[in-house]
């Protein structure tokens, strides 16, 4: 399995280096059965993060055609816009909605859905990364989550916003809050490697995943 991993202007580090760190020590476990890479839809660059101006850089383009994983990460910056802090000299740090919704401007949603329609791509996201697709129009009628702060947000675009910290939707998994992106990334070694793989990572890493994996079976809980 090929991980492509995307930055945008303003990503969230962890969104970004906990699946990368999971990824890479899966290919390492799996004897090269996983290969992991950070790219871009501009192509190889440095992309400055929302996190203190940390910069990752980007090896390759974003390839939606290139069968395997293809992974979003969510924005790192305020939580909303305020009166104090639009006026405050310099700006500080942009709100997450701002960064999330600089990236439909750019050449990303385009890809995007051309990995969404591929047959052979998993698209996964961290955090607000579902709220990049769903805000390009790529998850209307799916199941996904996101941190518990955009839950509504993502409701409102058609999605069907699932309170659960990982949610398998088929060639759709997305990650709740910005740590579970750990547990996102483990759960994708277990399904598409195996679970020796995975749990000899978890081990690793000191990491034990937390919550059940929501999928769409089984019956409906009835009400507590």
């Amino acid at each position: 399995m090929h991980a492509q991993i995307v930055l945008f202007d303003g990503f969230d580090p962890l969104d970004v280096v906990a699946p990368y760190e999971v990824l890479h020590a899966g290919g390492t476990a799996s004897a090269g059965a996983v290969t992991v890479e950070l790219v871009s839809a501009e192509g190889p660059r440095e992309v400055v993060g929302g996190t203190g101006g940390l910069a990752l850089r980007a090896t390759a383009a974003l390839d939606p055609d290139r069968p395997g994983l293809v992974l979003v990460p969510g924005a790192s910056g305020r939580i909303a816009e305020t009166e104090e802090t639009a006026d405050a000299p310099g700006g500080g740090d942009e709100p997450i909605p701002v960064l999330l919704g600089r990236t439909l401007s750019t050449a990303l949603p385009g890809l995007l859905a051309r990995a969404v329609d591929n047959p052979r791509t998993t698209v996964a996201t961290v955090c607000g990364g579902s709220l990049v697709l769903a805000m390009a129009g790529l998850l209307e009628g799916r199941c996904a989550t996101t941190h518990h702060l955009g839950l509504d947000l993502l409701d409102a675009t058609g999605v069907h916003a699932v309170r659960a910290r990982v949610v398998d939707d088929g060639d759709l998994v997305s990650g709740a809050g910005v740590t579970s992106g750990l547990d996102l990334a483990l759960y994708l070694l277990e399904r598409e490697v195996g679970p020796q793989i995975a749990r000899a990572v978890e081990e690793l890493f000191a990491h034990e995943r937390r919550g059940t994996v929501w999928r769409s079976e089984g019956p409906a809980p009835a009400a507590f």
